[in-house]
């Protein structure tokens, strides 16, 4: 995957997401980064091109039938939109690339998959390029592999402890923290 050239972006194979593909960044003043933890538990987080947290927003959520519910479209797209708005620096989106899990049922899965696309859309409505991201491969680079899924929220607490994320509920922001850190060279 090549993201297409535009206001003044060069080719940076040096950095860390060779994995088949090549991402452009702006020649000056860096990227803001959107790290994207899909799902009804995930969040959205923001960086600036120092690696400084912007912000952090749970993923919003609007009812789907009863108990269950979805990715909802419309806010998050008025949250990347809020935040484009307020970059001054080129955006590149870095969203954690999800498949199936066992055990789980085929409507668990689709819904879950649902929400998945729906983040795609609203990158590419929003005019966002972006990278998927493999979790081992994110979870490598923050050294996580093969550690307890709360390990996350304790790593995104060390290099970021101005962010709430006091919660065990707060893992999604965690994750999201850690996918758009990935993009970095820190």
């Amino acid at each position: 995957m090549e993201i297409e050239k535009n206001a003044g972006l060069l080719e940076r194979p040096d950095y860390p997401w060779r994995n088949g593909y090549r991402v452009q960044i702006a020649q000056r003043g860096g990227i803001m980064r959107i790290g994207i933890d899909v799902g009804n538990t995930g969040a959205v987080a923001f960086l600036n091109s120092k690696g400084e947290c912007l912000g952090v927003e749970d993923m919003p959520l609007m009812p789907l039938n009863g108990k269950k519910s979805q990715v909802n479209a419309v806010e998050l797209s008025r949250i990347l939109e809020r935040w484009k708005a307020l970059s001054k620096e080129p955006i590149l989106a870095f969203v954690e690339q999800v498949s199936a899990m066992p055990k789980q049922g085929v409507t668990a899965m689709f819904n879950f998959g649902m929400g998945y696309g729906i983040v795609q859309g609203v990158l590419a409505a929003q005019r966002i390029p972006y990278v998927l991201v493999r979790p081992e491969a994110w979870k490598k680079r923050a050294g996580l592999v093969k550690s307890p899924k709360d390990m996350a929220r304790t790593k995104a607490q060390q290099l970021y402890p101005n962010v709430d994320l006091s919660l065990k509920k707060h893992i999604g922001r965690a994750d999201a923290l850690l996918i758009a850190r990935f993009g970095s060279k820190e």
